[in-house]
């Protein structure tokens, strides 16, 4: 291979005009070319880091601001919670004094339906011992032809004081 003959001058000259070359472009390259390179080099990095830190100062904030979010969420819900607790205690209060109120205006409603019932039963009792004297005095005049009024009227009230008994003992066993 004639490149590698370095007995030939002209093979030497082109190997010290390659030195020659390679010298001055790496000169070159060194002083004009690799300086701006490394300063965008440099500033990328900087540009890259300066992100960075932005992007961790963004995220703290966005954490913070969750955190802050999450709080007032807690504390919204407490509140309406606690808000929800009072009207539904307030209604029940409300709902237990109306059926209290209810409830009196229905026992008076009671109580005066059974003095009525009383009062009516009390007559009518009333009514019936007379009926059932003249009824028994009646029939009694009729069979024997003459009635002692003060016997029947004393049979009468025996015979509805034994039967108001036997009514008050079923009554009172329903």
């Amino acid at each position: 291979m004639p490149q590698l003959q370095f007995g030939d001058p002209l093979v030497l000259a082109q190997a010290v005009w390659m030195l020659v070359i390679f010298g001055v472009l790496y000169y070159v390259l060194r002083t004009y070319v690799l300086p701006p390179v490394g300063e965008v080099l440099e500033q990328r990095a900087a540009r890259i880091a300066s992100d960075l830190d932005a992007a961790r100062q963004a995220k703290m904030t966005a954490d913070n601001a969750m955190a802050e979010l999450r709080a007032a969420t807690a504390q919204a819900r407490t509140e309406a919670q606690s808000a929800i607790a009072s009207a539904v205690a307030q209604a029940t209060a409300e709902a237990q004094s109306r059926a209290d109120v209810l409830n009196a205006r229905l026992a008076e409603q009671v109580a005066a339906a059974e003095a009525r019932i009383a009062a009516s039963r009390d007559a009518a009792m009333s009514t019936l011992r007379g009926v059932a004297t003249e009824t028994a005095t009646a029939l009694i005049t009729k069979l024997v032809g003459r009635a002692d009024a003060a016997a029947v009227d004393g049979a009468v009230g025996r015979a509805l004081v034994a039967r108001g008994e036997l009514a008050l003992g079923v009554g009172g066993a329903r």
